[in-house]
């Protein structure tokens, strides 16, 4: 069916106009409030503010009763914002990358313990690779993930895969403890890392970290391509590549070398 002729859902309308309300509030609404600016039924008004409000979206302080922005809906706008400001920065950079190796070239960030693609540039002339903006992906088994996580300290290290584990998704995929420690190290010595069909049999990506001004990782970029793309005599050489434009990225986004070296 046609996006133009697909029905919306009432329901999730009602309840973003109520998030929108709420977000540009500077004191928040009681239901009261709301009731009274909503041509909604009040039932499906409170329905949907206690809905928010178990998930963490709202937040009824008890000394008002005002329902205010709660932590999730703080955390997926911060994520947003800081995703719009790194394509800003680097996004011709991202462009600049994928011309240079002729593949996927993508930026990610960390966000509750998953890698969140938060930038995209494909080639044309290729078969696509099966990503989206928005799309989480483990921290295990790909490059963007293992480049967020290979300069953390180790006991951020167990107890990230204490809390999300190791989905195994063929014979490539690292599965235990040591062996990830492992391939974090040699991330670590070699500058970018590497996923040689751990994700997905027959899919080859490098990525490296991209650093923010306290010279901290914030963010990941990598190429991706299938294995006859990226042959194995090719990784050292699009590391490279995928490393000088990690190093830009950082620099624009305010990174200089003496804030990592303190």
């Amino acid at each position: 069916m046609p996006a133009d002729k697909t029905p919306t859902v009432p329901a999730l309308e009602r309840g973003l106009t109520i998030l929108e309300l709420v977000a540009k509030s500077k004191n928040g609404f009681t239901f009261s409030q709301l009731a009274s600016q909503l041509a909604f039924p009040k039932s499906s008004i409170h329905s949907i503010l206690v809905t928010f409000e178990r998930l963490g979206y709202l937040q009824k302080l008890e000394s008002s009763g005002r329902y205010v922005a709660g932590l999730n809906l703080v955390r997926i706008a911060t994520v947003a914002s800081y995703g719009i400001t790194l394509r800003q920065k680097a996004g011709p950079l991202l462009c600049e990358l994928t011309q240079r190796t002729g593949l996927t070239a993508h930026i990610a960030i960390l966000e509750n313990n998953e890698a969140l693609l938060v930038a995209k540039v494909e080639p044309s002339g290729i078969m696509p690779v099966a990503t989206w903006i928005g799309k989480r992906i483990d921290y295990h088994c790909t490059s963007l993930g293992k480049a967020l996580i290979a300069w953390r300290r180790e006991e951020e290290i167990n107890r990230l895969v204490k809390e999300r584990r190791m989905l195994r998704h063929n014979e490539n995929t690292i599965s235990t403890l040591t062996r990830l420690k492992q391939e974090l190290m040699r991330t670590r010595q070699a500058g970018y890392s590497v996923d040689d069909e751990e994700e997905e049999i027959g899919i080859r990506c490098i990525g490296a970290p991209v650093l923010g001004v306290s010279g901290e990782v914030e963010a990941a970029v990598s190429v991706s391509g299938t294995v006859e793309q990226i042959r194995t005599e090719d990784v050292a050489r699009m590391g490279a590549l995928v490393q000088e434009a990690a190093f830009e990225m950082s620099r624009r986004l305010g990174w200089a070398p003496s804030a990592r070296e303190s």
